[in-house]
């Protein structure tokens, strides 16, 4: 294994501690299994946003407690609300609300919004190792953009608020196009606005939709148990991996150790 010190190290804050992550790259020469990276150079690497590259779950269950608490209805707990997110808002909502209360979406939906726009920026993370890769990746010139069923202008206000919107050559989500994962048209669009091929593309996520919107348009797809699934329920999706988070991911995709070194 040869090894350098590629990239910039950067501070994660875990759990009261501050930690230091430096980027590693590595290649295995002569090792039965190598990175996809080494053996596949990525050029275009897409990213989902919520349990994927970045924490969100409280702001999500925040207003989406906020919303059925406005309508006097029960409110989901986080593992509910886990349970319906992944296909767009406007799902998650009608998920929520069961088919008794089905009527109430027109409600719903603009009450969300508004608390949502009010709130979103609280409490939001990048999980650690997102931020790394990123710049990792930058560095080697591949292009990397965020593919999301989050409603879009909330994502990119999200990107740039925690600052690697200038790290990302796109960000892709729900209200930008009339498709959301895993219609095919919504990955094909994709690529033609990054002037990608699917060849040397793949995505990152933590769902069966990224799973399935991946495969749709022709590429593999890694996921980490970050998000809403476990380890069993990716691969019985059929992911082309699946890892316990992003530092885990980094290595074994791309070749690139995520090292503390504080």
């Amino acid at each position: 294994m040869t090894s350098g010190t590629d990239g910039i190290g950067s501070v994660v804050e875990t759990a009261g501690e501050r930690k230091t992550l430096k980027i590693y790259h590595f290649q295995r020469r002569g090792a039965a299994q190598c990175s996809a990276f080494v053996n596949k150079p990525f050029r275009t690497v897409l990213f989902d946003l919520d349990g994927t590259l970045l924490d969100h779950f409280a702001a999500i269950h925040r207003s989406h407690v906020h919303t059925m608490r406005t309508l006097g209805l029960p409110e989901p707990t986080m593992e509910q609300v886990r349970r319906a997110i992944g296909a767009g808002l406007e799902v998650a909502i009608k998920r929520l609300l069961g088919e008794a209360h089905a009527h109430r979406f027109d409600e719903a939906l603009p009450i969300y919004r508004r608390y949502w726009d009010e709130t979103m920026l609280h409490g939001v993370a990048l999980f650690p190792g997102s931020r790394e890769l990123l710049e990792a990746l930058k560095e080697r010139d591949v292009r990397c953009a965020v593919f999301t069923n989050k409603h879009g202008p909330s994502a990119r206000a999200l990107m740039a608020h925690l600052g690697v919107d200038h790290l990302l050559d796109g960000v892709f989500g729900a209200m930008d196009t009339p498709w959301y994962k895993p219609d095919p048209e919504f990955s094909e669009h994709a690529l033609s606005e990054l002037s990608a091929e699917a060849s040397t593309t793949c995505l990152i996520g933590d769902s069966p939709y990224d799973i399935l919107a991946a495969h749709n348009g022709g590429f593999p797809c890694y996921c980490v148990t970050t998000g809403t699934h476990s380890e069993e329920e990716l691969r019985a999706a059929k992911a082309d991996g699946v890892y316990p988070d992003m530092i885990a991911l980094a290595r074994e995709v791309f070749g690139l150790e995520l090292v503390s070194i504080s």
